[in-house]
């Protein structure tokens, strides 16, 4: 997993984890609960999906590598 996330991407999680947490004990367990909860899932959200991209990114490049070889084995 550490090889989809760069520094940025860890700091960025690191960062928002303990916004929520400082939020959680500033704010308490009132109604604004929701929308820190809210922030927090679109965080995860856009973290998930980029880690999916990343994974997809890969997968891809290595079809194209498997495609190239195959090119290169034929004309040979």
């Amino acid at each position: 997993m550490l090889n989809h996330f760069d520094f940025g991407s860890l700091a960025v999680i690191a960062i928002t984890l303990i916004l929520f947490i400082a939020a959680l004990f500033s704010t308490g367990f009132t109604h604004d609960i929701f929308l820190e909860a809210g922030v927090f899932l679109i965080s995860v959200k856009l973290i998930h999906l980029a880690y999916k991209n990343s994974v997809n990114a890969k997968d891809i490049a290595k079809e194209l590598q498997d495609i190239k070889k195959l090119l290169q084995k034929d004309q040979d």
